[in-house]
């Protein structure tokens, strides 16, 4: 399958400074390329690694709003997007998409608001469901064939049930010739058949196989004796 994105890359000559937000951030220190997969691509680090400062920036550089939504919405209740996407050069495949999203846990309150601008075009009335129900009403009505879907940190507003139920949507699309870029913290979601998996870290932004992430390892280690993992965790509080 062709991309819609084929990579990123960070403009280093032209980086004002090195020392300041969002250049200090190690793994954009350390950014050359990244090279999309034509389905799924997942950003992974620990919370600071810079993921969701570099799927902001991708997500931008494509054309969508910063707080999320298609490429026609507008909503700016608090601008806080970084610089980096000036920084940014994005090659994109002769495949062009045919509709598209941005969608962020977080910013979901400022969706579900400006979606209300839109309920002549079948759009919900999303602030009347829960947000996970609110996100997936979404991913299920407004995700269409040759789109492109940039998700920040979905697991943030579903269970782990829902984050079955959107790997399974993922999965439809992708057959529907959709490109998804997701930054991610849940094991469920990256394990997503034959998907790159990028792993943010102080080392930089290197690609790494499922079974190699510190999720899918502590998970496993967890899920297979929590108890020990539970003694071993709370051992030194119970020295003292």
């Amino acid at each position: 399958m062709e991309r819609i994105l084929r990579h990123i890359e960070l403009l280093r000559d032209g980086v004002p400074d090195w020392n300041q937000y969002p250049f200090n951030i190690p793994a954009v220190k350390k950014l050359n390329k990244i090279e999309f997969d034509p389905a799924v691509t997942f950003l992974i680090g620990e919370n600071g690694s810079g993921k969701s400062t570099l799927t902001e920036a991708i997500a931008i550089k494509a054309g969508f709003n910063p707080e999320g939504g298609t490429k026609s919405f507008t909503s700016s209740l608090r601008p806080s997007e970084s610089e980096l996407h000036r920084h940014l050069r994005m090659a994109r495949g002769v495949r062009r998409e045919k509709g598209g999203f941005f969608l962020r846990a977080e910013t979901m309150f400022n969706i579900s608001t400006e979606a209300e601008d839109y309920a002549e075009y079948g759009w919900a009335k999303l602030h009347e469901k829960s947000h996970g129900e609110a996100f997936l009403w979404v991913v299920t009505n407004r995700f269409r064939s040759d789109g492109l879907f940039i998700l920040d940190e979905p697991e943030a507003a579903l269970s782990p049930q829902r984050q079955l139920v959107l790997l399974r949507q993922i999965h439809r699309l992708v057959k529907k010739n959709c490109q998804f870029i997701v930054s991610t913290h849940s094991p469920i979601l990256m394990a997503y058949p034959g998907a790159k998996i990028f792993a943010l870290d102080g080392d930089g932004v290197a690609e790494i196989d499922y079974e190699s992430t510190e999720h899918y390892l502590v998970t496993r280690s967890f899920l297979q004796n929590p108890a020990r993992m539970l003694r071993q965790l709370f051992a030194e509080d119970d020295d003292e």
